[in-house]
């Protein structure tokens, strides 16, 4: 684009000007200051990229009569913004940037490119291109005119609201109001009422059939024989239109059917017309779509393509999967047994109003030792045993989430009796005897038939799997993104095999809780380095065997009403 030499010059005595520049194999350009017309310094040695940088600050620091005369800042930003997309969309082998102070974003973005369509999609938008048609025009008769034009316009479908017409001739921007106004001429019979095309045109010819001095500013000009060459491009951009007319582009969308919650709150609104306002908007004409209600081919869902059947099973799973996170989340819902509904009233009437106020609005300051918490709330201090707490957390969790369980799926399944073995020496005084391994077995294998046998039980209510080989494979998610101990898997097993009465429903889901609640608390040592006095109340329980031999595993569910 460049500065013509004399504006240039005017330039500095009306503004302060630097001057950057470096040319190629420089190891350093120069930088050089104006004012007043003058050069301030000689010219320094400076970093620079390469090619030349000029800077205007202070435009009309000297007459501050002209100063005032300035339009506003926003209105000759947005000229100089059209002026570098014109600009940007003709030199398609240079890049440019635009971006105003102080914006994150470049207004004009354009990389050197090969493809002039890529040019004007990158700064006029999708939209726009989408809808441009390449136009040629030639023409070498020295009798008539010569000249050569090559372009892009745009098609019947675009619709604007003003023209965007960039003129290049001989790679200068100008304006030819003739040329401009017969082009109007041909789109008027073509596009709707009030639409304006976008045109782009580069023109070369003989410089010498160009009169530039049509305006001072030469911004427009004149050509010789300029009615031949007007209406020989006249008639290639009306042939270019009429053939575009004979087919039409419309895009495809894909529209989704209206799930059932749109349907219901769509039969709300239809049946309280009042609901959104007592003001009733009025559809414009032309945003009306002709239906009929009682006729099916008249809605829009008639034209959808039946969706395949796996579609409709993955839907149907994810319905039950909401379903799923609602009874969770809505316990009163799930509680459908009325055992589970005896032993949540239970404990909600046994429920401490202050204790709950308390715990629901405390503060947590940090841990007093290894077992206690040091809780605040309003200007009392509390030592609040987190044990206890998160035994009855997960008691009530279990009951509340009660049939239906996420699942937590071990990556290699446990053989019950194994496990069972295990805490049965884990409970021996002396682990290493192996005095008690044939009773021990005894016990495992027991326990293990007892719970194969309610394995359909344990797991269409807990979530936790036994397969027919006696392998434990999935355990149940009381609390979302929390994982238990699992070195307590083999206690929790034999819990569940010495423990509960599977005679009695109540009973029995209860312990089968509380051994859940016992599984999933938070044991210590939950710091490094267990202290405190505390921790005497919560070693690891030890098994005591009666006379008889049987086995009991001192499981104390007195804090579970």
């Amino acid at each position: 684009m460049g500065f013509r030499g004399e504006a240039l010059a005017s330039m500095t005595y009306v503004a302060h000007v630097t001057v950057t520049t470096i040319t190629k194999g420089q190891l350093h350009g120069y930088r050089v200051s104006y004012k007043d017309g003058v050069m301030e310094n000689e010219p320094k040695a400076c970093a620079a990229v390469k090619g030349t940088q000029i800077m205007i600050e202070n435009l009309f620091y000297n007459m501050s009569a002209r100063r005032k005369n300035l339009q506003n800042s926003a209105d000759d930003y947005s000229k100089i913004v059209d002026l570098l997309s014109r600009f940007a969309i003709h030199h398609t082998s240079v890049s440019f940037s635009c971006r105003k102070h102080g914006a994150g974003r470049a207004d004009v973005s354009s990389v050197a490119t090969l493809s002039r369509i890529d040019a004007i999609r990158s700064v006029y938008g999708v939209s726009v291109a989408r809808s441009l048609m390449k136009v040629e025009a030639l023409d070498n008769d020295p009798s008539s005119s010569v000249f050569q034009m090559d372009g892009f316009i745009s098609n019947s479908e675009y619709v604007a609201k003003k023209i965007t017409m960039v003129l290049f001739i001989n790679d200068r921007l100008v304006d030819c109001t003739a040329l401009k106004r017969a082009l109007e001429i041909v789109y008027a019979a073509t596009l709707p009422k009030a639409s304006k095309p976008f045109i782009y045109m580069s023109i070369v010819l003989p410089p010498e059939h160009v009169d530039v001095n049509v305006h001072p500013t030469k911004r427009e000009v004149s050509l010789l024989n300029q009615e031949v060459i007007i209406e020989k491009i006249q008639s290639v951009v009306e042939s270019r239109l009429r053939s575009s007319n004979e087919t039409q582009i419309f895009q495809e969308q894909t529209v989704e059917p209206p799930s059932s919650s749109q349907m219901i709150s769509s039969k709300d609104s239809n049946r309280n017309p009042l609901a959104s306002g007592s003001k009733s908007q009025k559809v414009p004409v032309n945003k009306m779509v002709r239906t009929d209600s009682s006729d099916p081919a008249g809605r829009l869902h008639s034209y959808l393509h039946a969706e395949p059947r796996g579609h409709l099973e993955k839907n149907t799973s994810l319905t039950a999967v909401r379903s799923s996170v609602r009874q969770r989340r809505n316990p009163k819902e799930t509680a459908d047994l009325s055992s589970i509904q005896e032993l949540i009233a239970e404990i909600d009437s046994n429920c401490h109003s202050g204790m709950l106020d308390i715990v629901r609005h405390c503060t947590y300051i940090g841990m007093a030792d290894d077992v206690f918490a040091l809780l605040q709330h309003d200007t009392h201090l509390y030592l609040a045993n987190v044990v206890s707490l998160s035994k009855e957390l997960m008691y009530q969790q279990v009951l509340r989430r009660f049939a239906h369980f996420n699942a937590i799926q071990l990556s290699n399944p446990a053989p019950l009796k194994e496990l069972i073995v295990l805490a049965l020496k884990e409970g021996d005084t002396d682990p290493e005897s192996t005095e008690n391994d044939e009773l021990n077995e005894k016990i495992a294998e027991m326990n293990t038939e007892l719970l194969k046998q309610k394995a359909d039980l344990v797991e269409e209510y807990f979530s936790i799997h036994i397969d027919k080989d006696g392998n434990l494979s999935r355990l149940p998610v009381i609390l979302d993104q929390y994982t238990p101990d699992m070195d307590r898997v083999p206690e929790f097993v034999l819990c569940l095999g010495n423990d509960v009465d599977w005679e009695e429903e109540k009973k029995c889901f209860q312990v089968i809780s509380a051994a859940l609640g016992n599984f999933y608390a938070m044991h210590p040592p939950m710091l490094p380095n267990p202290s405190g006095d505390g921790l005497q109340f919560y070693q690891k329980r030890k098994l005591v065997r009666n006379n008889e031999g049987s086995l009991s595993c001192n499981t104390d569910f007195s804090g579970y009403t």
